[in-house]
C-alpha cells in the first residue's frame, strides 16, 4: 500500500482479567501483570499525511472531553502518537515529516488505552504510508518501548499479556480461555460508561499497594473505586439491571458492562443515565481490530481542533 494519506481507526482496550504481581526494579518499579486484553469498538481515528522533506511534523487533535490533552509546541512532543512517529522514523531511518491528525472518541485518562491506541494507530499508519510492509512482529518491539499495552493495540482482538503487560500473545476467539470467559459472562455487546474525571495510573497503583484487590477479576478495581466512587455505583447498577459482567476497565475510572440482549442493554443504559452514574455512554462490539485505510486525499475539512507543529 502506498499513499500520501493513511487513516487508521484505533479501538479502545479493556482488561477482562487483570492480576497484579510484585514490583520489579528492573522494570522501573512496574508491577508484574497477567491480563487478558480485549479490544472494544470505541475508536480514535489517526490520520497521517506525508509532508515535504524538511518541513517537520505537526499535530492536530479534535474531539469532546479532551481532558488534559494539549497541542502546544512543547506538549505535542509528549503525545503518544508523536512519540510513535519519532520512534518509527528512527527505526526505519526516515525523517518524521508527517502531519498527524487525531479525532478523539476514546475518553482520556479512562483506563481504555486511548493514548496507546493512538500510538499503535500511528505505527500501523506509518507502516502503510512509508510502504514498509513490516510484519507485526517487527512493529511490536517498537510499540513496547512506548508503553505496556501498546503491542496489544497493534493487533486488537483478544490477547494474553504478561511481563509488565508488554509481552503480548494473541488469543483466538475459539481458544478455551475465551470460551471460559464467555461462559462467565464476558460475552455479547459492551456498554462503556466514561467520565469527565480522569485517574492517573500511578495514583491507582499507589492505592493498590495500600488496599490490595477485592477479589474481583481486576485487581485494580478496589483502588480505582476508592479514588472514583461513581465507578462502583455504575458497577452495582449495571449488575442489578441485567449485565452479565460489570467492571472497572484497567486502571479506571471507566466501567464496562457486558449485556446479553437488547433488553439488558436498555436497562443498563437507563439505570446509568437516571442515576447520573456515568457522564458518557457508548454501546460497542467486542472484540474488534484496528482498521487501516489508504486515502487519495485529505478527508473533507480534515480534523478541527488545537494544532501544533515542530
Amino acid at each position: 500500500m502506498s499513499a500520501q494519506i493513511v487513516s487508521v481507526d484505533c479501538p479502545a482496550k479493556t482488561n477482562l482479567t487483570l492480576h497484579v504481581g510484585e514490583r520489579h526494579e528492573a522494570w522501573g518499579g512496574r508491577h508484574a501483570l497477567d491480563t487478558m486484553y480485549c479490544a472494544v469498538g470505541v475508536y480514535d481515528t489517526v490520520t497521517l499525511e506525508q509532508r515535504a522533506d524538511g518541513t517537520g511534523c505537526s499535530l492536530e487533535i479534535s474531539g469532546q472531553y479532551l481532558g488534559d490533552l494539549a497541542a502546544s509546541s512543547s506538549d505535542m512532543l509528549r503525545n503518544h502518537a508523536m512519540l510513535a512517529l519519532f520512534a518509527m522514523a528512527q527505526a526505519c531511518g526516515r525523517e518524521p515529516d508527517v502531519a498527524v491528525t487525531i479525532e478523539k472518541n476514546i475518553p482520556v485518562g479512562a483506563g481504555l488505552g486511548g493514548g496507546s491506541a493512538d500510538a499503535a494507530g500511528t505505527l500501523l499508519g506509518l507502516n502503510a504510508l512509508w510502504d514498509l510492509h513490516w510484519p507485526l512482529e517487527r512493529l511490536a518491539p517498537i510499540a513496547a518501548t512506548l508503553g505496556a499495552d501498546m503491542p496489544f493495540c497493534l493487533v486488537g482482538g483478544y490477547a494474553h499479556g504478561s511481563g509488565y503487560g508488554e509481552i503480548v500473545a494473541s488469543v483466538a476467539a475459539d481458544d478455551p480461555r475465551i470460551a471460559a470467559l464467555r461462559a462467565d459472562g464476558y460475552d455479547g455487546r459492551v456498554l462503556v460508561g466514561a467520565y469527565r474525571a480522569q485517574l492517573s495510573t500511578p495514583e491507582v497503583y499507589a492505592a493498590f499497594d495500600v488496599l490490595g484487590g477485592d477479589g474481583s477479576p481486576n485487581d485494580l478495581q478496589a483502588a480505582a473505586v476508592s479514588l472514583h466512587p461513581r465507578s462502583g455505583v455504575a458497577i452495582e447498577l449495571a449488575t442489578a439491571a441485567g449485565a452479565t459482567r460489570a467492571f472497572v476497565s484497567g486502571s479506571g475510572p471507566s466501567v464496562c458492562a457486558f449485556v446479553p440482549d437488547d433488553a439488558a442493554a436498555r436497562a443498563v443504559e437507563r439505570a446509568w443515565l437516571d442515576a447520573q452514574a456515568v457522564d458518557r455512554l457508548f454501546v460497542a462490539q467486542a472484540p474488534v481490530a484496528p482498521i487501516v485505510h489508504a486515502l487519495e486525499h485529505r478527508p473533507d475539512g480534515g480534523a478541527n481542533g488545537p494544532a501544533a507543529s515542530a
